[in-house]
C-alpha cells in the first residue's frame, strides 16, 4: 500500500425495515425509533432510522475485507447523518498517510446520493 491507495468499495443492499428489526434483536438495542414507525414519527424523525452501530458495522466489515484484522491497530468513527430504510450504503476507504510502522487510513459510509452517514479513521500495522 501507499498513500493515496483506494480500497475496493463495499456496496450494501438497500436497508429494509425488517433488517432493522433483526438488528435490534441481535444487538439488544430495542429503541423504538429504529423499529416502530408511529413512535419514530411522533419523535419527529419522519419514520424509523437505522441503528448507527449497524452502519458502523458496515465500515468494520469493509475494513475486514481490505486488511487482515490481526493487523488493525486503531479504529474510530464519527456519526454524521441518519440512515433510513430504502437507502443503499457504499463504504469507501483510502490510505491517507503512514508512520514508520503503520498505514493511516480513512473510510466513510455514504448513500448513493453522496450523503456521508459515518466517517472512520483506522490504522493498520505494516
Amino acid at each position: 500500500m501507499q498513500t493515496g491507495f483506494e480500497f475496493k468499495p463495499l456496496v450494501k443492499q438497500e436497508i429494509t425495515h425488517s433488517q432493522l428489526v433483526r438488528y435490534a434483536g441481535a444487538s439488544g438495542d430495542f429503541n423504538p425509533i429504529h423499529t416502530v414507525v408511529p413512535f419514530a414519527e411522533k419523535a419527529g424523525l419522519g419514520g424509523v432510522i437505522a441503528h448507527g452501530m449497524m452502519i458502523m458495522g458496515f465500515i468494520g466489515q469493509a475494513i475486514g475485507e481490505w486488511v487482515s484484522v490481526k493487523d488493525l491497530a486503531k479504529f474510530s468513527v464519527r456519526f454524521s447523518k441518519m440512515t433510513r430504510p430504502g437507502e443503499e450504503i457504499v463504504v469507501t476507504g483510502k490510505v491517507v498517510g503512514e508512520t514508520e510502522n503503520r498505514w493511516i487510513c480513512e473510510a466513510k459510509a455514504q448513500n448513493k446520493e453522496g450523503e456521508v452517514k459515518v466517517k472512520a479513521s483506522f490504522e493498520v500495522k505494516k
